[in-house]
């Protein structure tokens, strides 16, 4: 999985027989005991293992939902109930399983905007950077099926909307429709099939997830200054150096995830979707989960149909283009003064779209989408290519070392300061 050297050497007889044979520890020790990590990273860059665990929670808890769960129009919502009520620990596990989604779109979302603020889609990193948002369109389309699951008022009109929005795709638009519904509208096989898909997708999620650890290991890691490992001082062993940052602050997420689950469980939710489906009674209001507002949004602020369709999967699609959109030199925007503002003013208006896409398509929120749907493309479309031409960057740290004991100091084999890993002598 590692491009660097394999350092390990087995010891006993028997280890020796097995690396011979199949050299797994040494794989796992050169990829996340040995790998060299830049030594200023913060904590920012613990959002990936952050991540892996939220995956792995959520394939467990889905597995064991799995086996409760009935995939059909007139047991679903029912069966929800029963895993609620009468499984051991059902109530955990679904309330695990529902806010994981939500706590996983979270990290996803500040490790995404740590990306594009650091850099780290550029060269060497295009192919990692592209994984990610592959990564990331399986998540949303991992997550819109699940929702359908319980079989709710919500799940049922959101699988209806979304799925119907698909027909205005010219050519195979009404087939992909027709696939997805297995009918002429959503129902029974509906519900089988995204039952079905919704139990595949986190496993290709796993495997992307893997080639995306993997393409890490061959480039290395990026870092806040956004330049390379110049010498063995610029860097840390993975292990325990990296190992206990994530360690912590996977603990820590956990402890904000357990909020949600025994504090907060149905805040994130729809009171709808506590409502059995129903094709007769329309909700006043239809809209999807939170992570999916802003494009939500952005389909709205389109009159068009297809227009509004194509710029929502062009909003993602976007995403993948950024390495060559941006022609900045510089990775990193705390040495990039201008791009710097106009980042901070994307993030507030990706919010404000997440905002503006739980309201009603009307009035001031249908213009206010318009214009930060404008500036969501905009920024990629023109600012990132312009800024990246004209901007003076300001100077970069000459290391690593640098960036983190300021110029002109040194760090011993200790990773102390030179000098000060012992006191002068002095006499009497």
């Amino acid at each position: 999985m590692s491009a660097h050297a394999n350092t390990y050497v087995p010891k006993s007889r028997l280890a020796k027989w097995f690396e011979s044979r199949l050299p797994l520890v040494g794989l796992v020790h050169s990829s996340f005991v040995a790998f060299p990590v830049p030594r200023n990273l913060n904590y920012f860059w613990t959002f990936g293992a952050i991540l892996i665990a939220m995956l792995m929670s959520q394939i467990v808890t889905g597995i064991w939902l799995a086996m409760h769960y009935d995939p059909s129009a007139a047991n679903a919502f029912n069966s929800v109930e029963h895993i609620m009520r009468d499984v051991n620990y059902g109530w955990l596990l679904r309330y695990m399983h529902a806010n994981g989604a939500s706590m996983f779109f979270v990290a996803v979302y500040i490790h995404m905007f740590r990306a594009l603020y650091y850099g780290s889609y550029k060269a060497p990193r295009e192919i990692l950077y592209i994984l990610g948002v592959i990564i990331y369109l399986l998540m949303m389309a991992t997550a819109f099926l699940g929702y359908t699951l319980p079989w709710g008022q919500m799940s049922f009109w959101g699988a209806t909307v979304i799925t119907s929005i698909l027909g205005a795709i010219p050519i195979v638009g009404e087939t992909i429709q027709s696939l997805l519904w297995g009918g002429y509208s959503v129902g029974s096989p509906t519900l089988n099939r995204f039952f079905s898909l919704h139990y595949l997708l986190p496993f290709m999620i796993l495997g992307v997830v893997v080639l995306h650890v993997w393409a890490l290991h061959v480039t290395g890691q990026n870092n806040p200054a956004g330049i390379p490992i110049k010498s063995s001082k610029d860097a840390v062993p993975f292990t325990p150096y990296a190992t206990v940052k994530d360690v912590f602050a996977t603990v820590v997420f956990g402890i904000f995830f357990a909020y949600w689950i025994f504090y907060q469980p149905n805040y994130l939710g729809h009171a709808d979707n506590y409502v059995p489906a129903n094709a007769a009674v329309t909700p006043a209001h239809i809209v999807p989960e939170w992570y999916f507002l802003p494009f939500y949004a952005i389909l709205r602020a389109v009159p068009d149909k297809l227009g509004g369709v194509i710029l929502m999967f062009s909003a993602v699609i976007i995403l993948a283009f950024a390495p060559w959109l941006d022609t900045s030199r510089v990775r990193s925007a705390n040495y990039r003064p201008i791009y710097r503002q106009f980042f901070w003013l994307f993030v507030v208006v990706t919010i404000l779209l997440g905002w503006l896409g739980s309201k009603p398509p009307e009035g001031g929120y249908v213009i206010a989408a318009r214009l930060c749907t404008a500036y969501y493309f905009l920024h990629f479309l023109v600012v990132m290519p312009l800024v990246g031409l004209f901007e003076t960057p300001n100077r970069l740290p000459g290391s690593i070392l640098e960036s983190v004991t300021g110029p002109g100091k040194q760090v011993s084999g200790s990773g102390m300061p030179a000098g000060a890993a012992a006191a002068p002598q002095t006499k009497g």
